[in-house]
């Protein structure tokens, strides 16, 4: 089949889930009021709660929950043929993904910008609220350690990548100063610093000393490291060590200072990328070489494949960004459409491409199955697979394979980098949270959440358990990030679908995609844990296992009691609002 048919086919199909199924869900289901007074006028303190122009907090939202696993999840999930990787992508987008990241943060917006663990207590009950805290917050910590991973992987294996993406920090703290202080207009700077980050990109690829390569300082591969670890394991550890300090200071540091800023230079950034990688399947014209499906496969789709997939169709860490940081910016309700819904159709696109990037790199099926020729095969596979698909469309406007390659990684780490600091200061809000709930002053301090934040991040990231050794952690986790990730997806569906029936109105758009995820992720969780499937290594792993029980255990606990909260009859006081 051809490439270019299959992704006009998807396209279209997005195009008709925004136009025609999210304003259907806006103006009959959740019924926004543009009079409605949101948190962010509401509550208005210049750190977390900013009124915010939809276009730019598109941009945020966007950039926060498009991090690296809609590219990796898919990237990965072509092992069994891409017909059921597009499918899920396409339907799981327009009928899951949208409706959960439209839909928390609707009811985030309803209730004063509480985030949906804390709305948990309101809608199921005291003891709801606190397991779900708990599982929101072993995710965000697997968020932290898996992303963090990725980025230091790639800092590694791409060094031309570095000095771009650094130097999009004090591009951002300077937009964010002109335009909060100086009341300047934010387009023309936040272009103006993805000019520069480009160049220095394009300068980057061609000139060594502005590749900032760790290995090769240490005398490369075979030579000396610190601490008694190789030079490729010190080089990990030095990056997660930059990216904790990194993720400190930007998650405490007001939104409108670096995460704003940051964030809408990369959302022009995912528009300059996905144009690029379009534009460039438009001129090379490729023949998709990878199966359709594949009957040979070590072990079934069903139900891997959409845990696998994960952010590429519908991920539960979006609820968390809508209901965490973009309903406390949200300038008018009726923009939750435009942000919510649209946020999770920019996700869907990325996923499509970097499945086309995938299954029209390799010339012929065998080269395919050499590469992908198993499951545990195509996990090691899957990003630099992408990477290189991504590099070869990039090469048909002629961009030479070293800038090309440098670009493509510059914004896999650049939404990962966005991704993790977001993540991070969710955690540090959740740790609060719980701190309020235990009455224990401490943990409401920001500073205090933060360090436990980041300390709890790096520890886990740098285990060494597991084959690969030293910094196995974000390598281990990335099982139980696909589960964990979908199953809190579903818990934030079944949620809204309590809140919806409580109002007396039409829950049914929530409540059937809710069963969906439920039955196919708790039945891969239960494969994973209690029958200790891991899908890097064929020897049990005591991490995986440990976390897995607790999240299957408190998920089943939840379920039980939002059940019995759903059952009971519609409630004809409950406005939804506080």
């Amino acid at each position: 089949m051809n490439a270019i048919a299959l992704a006009a086919i998807g396209i279209f199909i997005f195009i008709l889930g925004y136009r025609f199924y999210s304003k259907f869900i806006a103006e009959r289901i959740f019924k926004l009021d543009p009079n409605y007074v949101t948190p962010a006028h509401r509550f208005k303190d210049g750190v977390d709660f900013v009124p915010t122009n939809k276009f730019v907090l598109w941009g945020h939202h966007f950039t926060s929950v498009a991090g690296a696993a809609p590219i990796l999840g898919p990237a990965i999930a072509v092992y069994w043929g891409w017909l059921p990787a597009v499918l899920w992508v396409v339907l799981g987008t327009v009928f899951a993904a949208g409706v959960h990241d439209f839909g928390t943060l609707v009811l985030s917006v309803r209730n004063k910008g509480q985030s949906v663990g804390t709305l948990a207590h309101r809608l199921i009950g005291q003891r709801g609220k606190v397991l779900f805290l708990f599982i929101i917050l072993i995710l965000v910590l697997m968020v932290n350690a898996v992303f963090a991973w990725v980025i230091a992987k790639l800092f590694i294996s791409y060094p031309a990548s570095v000095v771009p993406v650094f130097i999009q920090i004090p591009l951002a703290l300077w937009i964010g100063h002109a335009v909060y202080k100086k009341n300047k207009k934010m387009l023309i700077p936040s272009v103006f610093a993805l000019a520069i980050m480009y160049i220095t990109a394009i300068v980057a690829s061609q000139v060594s000393f502005l590749q900032i390569d760790l290995v090769q300082y240490m005398g490369g591969e075979n030579g000396t490291g610190i601490f008694g670890l190789d030079p490729i394991s010190t080089a990990f550890f030095i990056w997660i060590i930059v990216l904790m300090i990194y993720v400190y200071i930007a998650s405490t540091l007001p939104v409108w200072k670096l995460l704003q800023p940051r964030d809408f230079i990369n959302s022009h950034q995912l528009i300059v990328g996905l144009g690029i990688l379009y534009l460039g399947l438009l001129f090379t014209n490729p023949e998709i070489t990878a199966p359709m499906t594949n009957p040979d496969a070590d072990i079934s789709w069903f139900p891997l494949l959409f845990i696998t997939i994960a952010c590429g169709a519908i991920s539960g860490f979006h609820g968390l960004v809508s209901s965490g940081t973009t309903s406390k910016q949200l300038d008018k309700e009726t923009d939750a459409r435009f942000v919510g819904y649209l946020g999770a159709v920019g996700e869907g696109v990325l996923a499509l491409i970097s499945i086309i990037a995938v299954i029209t790199l390799f010339p012929d099926r065998e080269s395919f199955f050499a590469t992908y020729s198993s499951f545990q095969a195509s996990n090691g596979a899957g990003l630099g697979a992408f990477i290189e698909g991504a590099t070869s469309l990039a090469q048909g406007l002629m961009i030479p394979a070293e800038v090309a390659s440098t670009i493509v990684s510059i914004i896999v780490v650049s939404f990962a980098a966005t991704t993790l600091d977001t993540s991070v200061r969710l955690m540090r809000y959740i740790i609060s949270e719980l701190g309020v709930e235990y009455k224990i002053p401490s943990l409401e301090k920001k500073h205090v959440a933060t360090t436990i934040a980041v300390g709890a991040s790096a520890a886990l990231v740098l285990l060494p358990e597991g084959p690969n050794g030293f910094g196995s952690g974000g390598y281990l986790l990335w099982p139980l990030f696909g589960t964990a990730n979908q199953l809190l997806a579903g818990i934030s569906l079944l949620l809204i679908s309590i809140w919806l029936k409580k109002l007396g109105r039409n829950y049914i758009i929530t409540i059937v995609p809710m069963i969906f995820l439920m039955f196919m992720t708790l039945w891969a969780m239960f494969q994973q844990v209690f029958l200790q499937w891991a899908w890097y290594a064929k020897q049990p792993s005591m991490l995986l296992f440990i976390f897995g029980a607790i999240i299957f255990v408190f998920t089943l606990w939840i379920i039980l009691t939002a059940v019995q909260a759903l059952l009971n009859k519609t409630d004809p006081d409950f406005s939804g609002d506080e």
